[in-house]
């Protein structure tokens, strides 16, 4: 927690409750259910010789006969599994609920927690919306109030400032000339005057930029306001502000370095453009990515391969080639395929409406999760034409039988996703050859200082949805091909290992969203029973066991019971802080010292970057050594 925060530990937390799951799995599936699996005598080997195609088949649920007394085994087992699991997420959740309560205690004193957002502020004849802000709260939460910062649009003057950064930054590292006599009296400029210049043209159009921007009529209808304590602030969020309920909108308000700023210069009709854009570009991306899993389906399927090629027969005849072909490139090519979904999902995210950094961060990764359920599992699993997989979702009756069928047959091309994107990439977080390849090459265009080196933050939209996918494998693969568990458990006491490391020596925090992970987790963990359950029922219909499929219809129920009791018993602590926590923290704060200064700081912490003083241009050895912005010392 101290050196990367909630989210931190939230990250480790669940790969600590995947290790605890897992260990019980393992105990269970290979210790009872494999040797089960192992005696049955529905599939029979004829060519010890040729273990290629069946093999794997041998240690799973598909050997046991119809209406074989051993399923009941396996019934057992899946009551075991799930009740373990949501005591787990029972406790676990608790225990994050109480680091959130605790984690807020040990924080100093935070302009978020004095803040809100207010949106939708109602215009008034002959007042700015400064004026409109001040004398509304002034009057309706004058004991509390303390001020407030309006909202500029700085679009067009943030990319000048940008632009102002690539330069300065390209000053800064020229080295100075020293002018000699002769110099000083030639009219010819070095390339350092004209920076100098072009550097000072930049500082006024920046200056006139902003006062344009401060000018009445300019502004969002939106405001930071901020108030004197804890419980003032919770209560103008949490109270409806006028009888009209579409004026004077409140939402928490991000911590300062977490604002997205360009959300404010974007208008009503271009939000909600670009939030439909939004749904439009994750459905193209998905049909778009059926084409790797089409190219990994074939590639798994070696005699379609060698009907649809035919001169590459005498090739694929090879034993080495074709294990290389089938086993390992088709993981491969999904694993790589699946580094760009990440980025593009932030990318999408960040244009969706989402007025924080964090927030962004959040909705990446929740999309991430569910494009990789979606496009990795099931499109793998119901491998075929576009229309059968349309077919599956028209009939979601069949759904459970077809699962039953469908997902035994792809346990060894899972084995394999485990190892190739699971072990693979966990090894190469630890070494971060790719990132140094990078940095090595940006600084080879770019010149920089060694004190210029950021410390880069843990990406939890890229490594979290590969957790908990890794997870739903296992859970769903738990009684139906257990050989798969053992590899998830290597993985995760590989990757306890790893992030433990990454966040102590690695990661600093950018910002902390105070443990709003935790929700999203345990929903994907809830919804890897159900997907286990209903596949179960699927298998039991197909083995004729009629008692124990009934008997596991209320199974899945109980479990969305117990997430409806999680949800209404911890959640809320997750959207708001308690009166009792709040007004605890204001009664300490009214003994420390400290308060007057942060309150004389707070006036001014939402102030907009780009509307910061500015100074570029000066003494060149000034300008050579000074920072650029004060903002990013705020």
């Amino acid at each position: 927690m101290e050196s990367s925060g909630l989210d931190g530990v939230v990250f480790m937390r669940m790969i600590t409750f995947s290790l605890k799951v897992f260990l019980f799995a393992v105990i269970i599936g290979i210790f009872v259910l494999l040797p089960v699996n192992c005696f049955g005598d529905q599939l029979i080997v004829i060519d010890y010789a040729d273990w290629s195609s069946n093999s794997l088949d041998l240690f799973s649920v598909a050997n046991l006969k119809v209406r074989s007394p051993w399923l009941w085994v396996h019934f057992g087992a899946i009551y075991l599994l799930t009740a373990f699991v949501c005591c787990l997420l029972y406790f676990e959740f608790r225990y994050i609920a109480l680091k959130r309560i605790e984690y807020f205690h040990s924080s100093k004193a935070q302009p978020h927690q004095f803040t809100i957002l207010v949106r939708n502020i109602p215009s008034s004849d002959g007042s700015s919306v400064s004026d409109t802000v001040d004398r509304f709260f002034g009057e309706n939460h004058s004991s509390t109030y303390l001020s407030h910062v309006v909202i500029h649009r700085t679009s067009k003057l943030r990319s000048i400032v940008d632009q102002a950064k690539k330069l300065y930054k390209k000053v800064k590292h020229k080295k100075p000339v020293t002018k000699t006599p002769m110099r000083f009296f030639s009219r010819k400029d070095t390339p350092e005057d004209q920076y100098e210049r072009v550097l000072q043209e930049m500082e006024q159009n920046i200056r006139l930029g902003q006062a344009e921007v401060s000018a009445p009529g300019k502004e969002v209808r939106a405001a930071f306001v901020s108030f004197k304590s804890r419980y003032g602030a919770a209560t103008a969020l949490h109270m409806p502000q006028s009888i009209n309920p579409t004026y004077w909108l409140t939402e928490p308000a991000p911590e300062p370095h977490d604002v997205h700023w360009p959300f404010f210069s974007a208008s009503f009709m271009q939000k909600w453009l670009a939030k439909i854009l939004v749904v439009f570009a994750c459905l193209l991306l998905t049909i778009l990515f059926l084409v790797p899993v089409v190219l990994v389906q074939g590639l798994t399927n070696l005699p379609a391969l060698e009907f649809m090629f035919p001169f590459l027969t005498l090739i694929l005849s090879m034993k080495v080639v074709s294990q290389i072909i089938t086993g390992y490139l088709p993981s491969l090519i999904l694993q790589t395929s699946l580094k760009v979904v990440p980025p593009i999902m932030e990318f999408l995210s960040s244009i969706q409406g989402h007025i924080c950094h964090s927030d962004i961060q959040k909705s990446a990764c929740n999309k991430v999760i569910w494009f990789t359920i979606w496009n990795v599992f099931f499109a793998t699993v119901f491998s075929g034409s576009a229309f059968y997989k349309l077919a599956v979702i028209l009939d979601p009756k069949g759904i459970p039988v077809k699962l039953a069928v469908a997902v035994p047959a792809q346990a060894s091309f899972f084995i394999a996703y485990v190892v190739t994107t699971g072990w693979t990439d966990t090894l190469t977080e630890l070494f971060r050859v790719v990132p140094f390849m990078v940095s090595y090459i940006k600084r080879s265009f770019e010149p920089s200082d060694e004190n210029e080196f950021v410390v880069p933050p843990m990406r939890y939209h890229r490594d979290t949805p590969r957790v908990l996918f890794l997870g739903l494998l296992g859970i769903t693969y738990f009684f139906l091909a257990p050989l798969i568990l053992p590899f998830i458990l290597f993985y995760f006491c590989l990757a306890y290992i790893v992030y433990r490391n990454q966040f102590m020596n690695v990661y600093a925090p950018k910002f902390d969203t105070g443990g709003m992970f935790w929700p999203m987790i345990h929903y994907t963990m809830i919804f890897s029973l159900v997907l286990m359950h209903a596949i179960a029922i699927g298998l039991f219909a197909l083995k004729k066991m009629e008692l124990a499929t009934y008997l596991l219809v209320p199974l899945p129920v109980c479990t969305l019971l117990f997430n409806e009791f999680c949800r209404k018993r911890f959640m809320p602590i997750f959207t708001a802080y308690p009166a009792e926590v709040l007004t605890k923290r204001d009664k300490e704060d009214r003994n420390d010292p400290r308060m007057p200064e942060f309150y004389d700081n707070l006036v001014s912490a939402y102030q907009d970057p780009a509307m910061l003083p500015l100074r570029l241009s000066g003494s060149r050895s000034d300008s050579l050594t000074s920072p650029l912005l004060s903002s990013t010392e705020v």
